[in-house]
């Protein structure tokens, strides 16, 4: 393995080393100061949005327990899976998110990061029969995004 390439693993395993034990503060610092992050739920934020976001699943995810596996990169790219592991506030119901992560580097750091899973999956687990039934329709994917980004704002409000 190249030193860049190396280099770029071990960056990823601290990144999701620091999640594991929610500290936004070590996850914060593999990222690049212009990081752009997207998921189906944050599909674009900025380096501060994602700050935020960290800032928020991690004092928010008590019961949070995140495995990560299948770590790959090379000079410019790099991919992980990862599975978080939670209870969802909203409905106490317990959640297994089986995410991929895409990443790309610059100086050494995570500039762009792309989380990829299932949202119809997300709600079925997360809300419920009226998830699972109604999980895929654009409207419910809406208000899931909506209602994140409502929680997102007034959290990052707390802070400021």
């Amino acid at each position: 393995m190249k030193s860049d390439e190396a280099a770029h693993v071990a960056l990823i395993e601290r990144f999701y080393n620091a999640f594991s034990r929610r500290d936004p503060d070590g996850m914060l610092a593999c990222y690049h100061r212009g990081v752009m992050f997207s998921d189906p739920v944050f599909p674009s934020l900025d380096a501060l949005g994602a700050a935020s976001m960290w800032r928020m699943l991690c004092a928010r995810g008590k019961d949070l327990v995140v495995g990560v596996s299948d770590i790959r990169a090379d000079a410019s790219t790099g991919s992980a899976r990862w599975v978080a592991t939670y209870t969802f506030s909203a409905t106490g119901r317990k959640v297994a998110n089986r995410i991929a992560a895409a990443f790309d580097f610059r100086d050494a750091l995570i500039v762009r990061h792309v989380d990829r899973f299932s949202l119809w999956r997300w709600a079925a687990i997360a809300l419920g029969p009226k998830g699972a039934l109604l999980g895929w329709c654009l409207p419910v994917r809406a208000a899931i995004r909506a209602q994140a980004a409502k929680s997102l704002a007034a959290f990052a409000g707390a802070q400021v």
